[in-house]
């Protein structure tokens, strides 16, 4: 499909800088394919759902993956930036650099000299590859929780360009991009429909009846990446790390079996739920790397409905969504979101889909 099929105007003052507060205060634009979106909040959720659905989250934990540091080649250094996306071993990690033009392979990194007094350290590494698209494997000299707790240190929250850009991270952000329930370190990049649960709505959802489940994708930079491809057919997905447990398969298919609906809190629990599926539907234990790319005229075969924010122009995520309920009903959602002063991307406001029939 033309990726230009995908593309709406969004003006800049509709992207959210912050989350709002309480985090279940945000806006829910309620999308039934076939009739006109209804204007709610998250913490009407426990009425809108029904007793027996059961929601699935991912439980990632957002990890400080991006780091600034100099390259040393020789006499010659150069500042550069790495965002880690993906974890190949207990000492090394896929990233991508920038600039790449002054990353070789073989080149030392020494990162942590940003002059950023909250963050003090050093960690040092070297380019063991250099890929396309500026992407680099790191070996770093330290391993396991040793390289996790530098991290902690010398790192930043990677948060998404459209809001780097505007501003930098600080010691709110820690929080704020992490959901309350995140317990799995790895995710560079956070669930964000999941940025809006509160202990208080677990326990509204808990009282109406309505199951929660938990499985993990690390969610990777390439989330971030613009489609530059002028066709869906030329984009290439990046892998992502995840898990789905078998006790959480059997529980998501006894629902199904019984008449109970599945919920997906997020796009990324979504792709993994249809990673793990088999051909008749039911769910199976799953544990892997996933580049799972989804466009109009997908068959899914788990969820029914789909909690996500509002997503870029031209992006996979709008693909995905637009697969979910239909181009033509998101691309009215997304005109009635904008119209209505809706907050959106990762610290916006979030909407609940209903799979289209078609």
């Amino acid at each position: 499909m033309k990726v230009d099929l995908f593309d709406f105007d969004l003006p800049e003052d509709r992207i959210a800088l912050r989350p709002a507060e309480p985090r279940d205060a945000a806006r829910l634009l309620v999308v039934h394919p076939g009739e006109e979106p209804q204007d709610r909040t998250v913490r009407d959720l426990p009425s809108l759902l029904r007793a027996g659905d059961v929601m699935v989250f991912n439980d990632t934990r957002v990890i400080p993956a991006q780091l600034r540091g100099i390259r040393h080649r020789g006499e010659a250094a150069a500042q550069v930036e790495a965002t880690l996306h993906m974890r190949v071993s207990p000492d090394s990690w896929l990233a991508f650099m920038r600039p790449g033009k002054r990353i070789a392979k073989g080149d030392r990194i020494q990162f942590g000299h940003d002059q950023n007094a909250c963050f003090l350290g050093r960690l040092d590494a070297t380019v063991l590859e250099k890929r396309e698209g500026g992407e680099v494997l790191l070996g770093f000299d330290l391993s396991g929780p040793f390289l996790d707790e530098a991290l902690r240190e010398v790192g930043h929250i990677p948060l998404p360009p459209y809001i780097g850009s505007k501003r930098d991270d600080d010691e709110r952000d820690r929080a704020d991009y992490q959901t309350v329930y995140a317990r799995e370190d790895g995710a560079v990049a956070a669930p964000t429909a999941g940025l809006h649960f509160t202990p208080e709505l677990f326990d509204a959802l808990d009282s109406a009846g309505i199951e929660r489940r938990f499985v993990t994708l690390h969610v990777g930079a390439g989330t971030f990446l613009p489609v530059k491809a002028d066709d869906t057919a030329d984009h290439k997905m990046h892998a992502e790390i995840g898990h789905v447990p078998q006790d959480v398969a059997d529980a998501l298919n006894a629902a199904r079996a019984r008449g109970g609906r599945i919920v997906c809190v997020g796009t990324t629990s979504l792709r993994l739920l249809e990673s793990a599926a088999r051909e008749d539907g039911t769910i199976a234990a799953w544990s892997g790397a996933t580049d799972i790319f989804i466009t109009p005229g997908y068959r899914f075969r788990t969820a029914d409905m789909l909690m996500t924010n509002f997503h870029l122009p031209r992006s996979t995520l709008f693909m995905l969504v637009s697969a979910f309920s239909g181009l033509e009903t998101m691309r009215a959602a997304y005109a009635h979101a904008i119209e209505n002063r809706y907050r959106f991307y990762s610290y916006g406001d979030a909407s609940l889909l209903f799979r289209t029939e078609e």
